[in-house]
């Protein structure tokens, strides 16, 4: 599917992490010296940044979100839709945006949903709020993209241990009559769904108690089920298959060459995936972001965290034309071309394990 998008800007990004790191070169149970190298030269990742059991993804897209709000002087009740784009819910109901609504004081006007998809969930994300601009008479959005991806491993899955990271960010979108058209192109293909997948938790294979007691057989069954399965040879190909074609198509409804973009950030799976990726899309090393080496994967959150990470002053004096794409589970995928800049510089922040994790709903 292709879209134009119409009058719509990023107008900022903040980033918000935890102060826990956490690597695999510090486990030497699970890996020797040796196979941390090969994995830090395969994967570009060294550490990754854990948030603790009593916050969840939310809350680190709320931190960002507040400080993204002071930065651009936008009092909260001038917000009229929240996109909180997150495969980790606070609840299996209400929806998380629910509850954002309230905790950053945004007028009941506003529109908010959840959007549950992972690695290509920014692209997504953006791209709804900027519709629902378009049709509506709303003038701001805020974008809130997290996950806590680190909590679906297996403490000794040594295939995707090193990998995966939590963070949360908000980008902010507004409504400019005068700002030039983005482009963007989306795809799905649920066959691949098996590829990237936590089989337990939702509804087709649940893990709420039952009136009768599991066996000692199914509880681990469901235990290891809920974690992350991850097909890493299925995930290469998928992204050197769809991927190259993505980034074609988005260009030709631009109607754009390759040297016509100032850079090119892509969800930020791995280093050897990108940099094939890279390669075979013929993009110059200098307009390739890959940055994921103190992060990890960070899945909806992986392209804005780049950006607020690596590009903080490349946006702050000068338009820029960048293409941002995401891939991933699902199998999903989805690219936007559009202009950045200029803008307040993206940022990362950290949270404190004290940070205030407000629910709503009685425990």
């Amino acid at each position: 599917m292709e879209a134009v998008i119409k009058s719509v800007k990023i107008a900022g990004m903040q980033a918000a992490v935890p102060t826990h790191r956490h690597s695999y070169v510090d486990t030497p149970d699970i890996f020797t010296q040796e196979e941390a190298n090969k994995i830090f030269a395969s994967t570009g990742i060294h550490s990754r940044r854990i948030l603790p059991s009593h916050l969840c993804a939310s809350d680190m897209c709320i931190a960002a979100a507040q400080t993204l709000l002071q930065r651009l002087d936008w009092p909260p009740e001038t917000i009229d839709i929240l996109i909180y784009v997150s495969q980790d819910s606070d609840y299996a109901l209400p929806a998380t945006a629910c509850l954002m609504q309230h905790r950053l004081g945004l007028p009941q006007s506003a529109a908010c949903l959840d959007v549950s998809l992972g690695c290509s969930g920014f692209v997504y994300g953006t791209w709804i709020a900027s519709q629902l601009l378009n049709s509506s008479n709303g003038k701001r959005a805020l974008v809130l993209c997290g996950d806590t991806s680190s909590r679906h491993l297996l403490p000794d899955d040594r295939g995707t241990l090193p990998l995966f990271g939590d963070a949360g960010v908000a980008t902010a979108l507004e409504y400019d009559e005068n700002w030039p058209d983005s482009y963007a192109v989306f795809g799905t293909d649920g066959t691949g769904g098996q590829h990237i997948a936590v089989k337990a938790g939702g509804r087709r294979n649940p893990t709420m108690p039952g009136l009768s007691s599991r066996s000692r057989d199914e509880e681990q069954r469901l235990y290891k089920e809920s974690r992350l399965y991850l097909n890493g040879a299925a995930v290469f190909s998928f992204t050197l298959k769809v991927v190259p074609k993505l980034v074609k198509d988005a260009l030709l409804l631009a109607q754009l060459e390759v040297d016509d973009l100032d850079m090119v950030v892509m969800h930020q799976a791995n280093h050897f995936i990108l940099e094939h990726l890279r390669k075979k899309v013929k993009v110059p090393g200098d307009k390739y972001l890959i940055d994921m080496k103190d992060f990890g994967n960070t899945s909806s959150a992986s392209v804005p965290l780049a950006i607020c990470h690596q590009l903080s002053d490349f946006f702050t004096k000068e338009t820029k034309k960048v293409m941002l794409g995401g891939f991933g589970v699902g199998w999903s995928w989805g690219a936007i071309i559009t202009d950045i800049g200029p803008i307040v510089a993206p940022e990362i922040i950290e949270i404190n394990d004290d940070f205030e994790a407000l629910s709503l709903i009685q425990q």
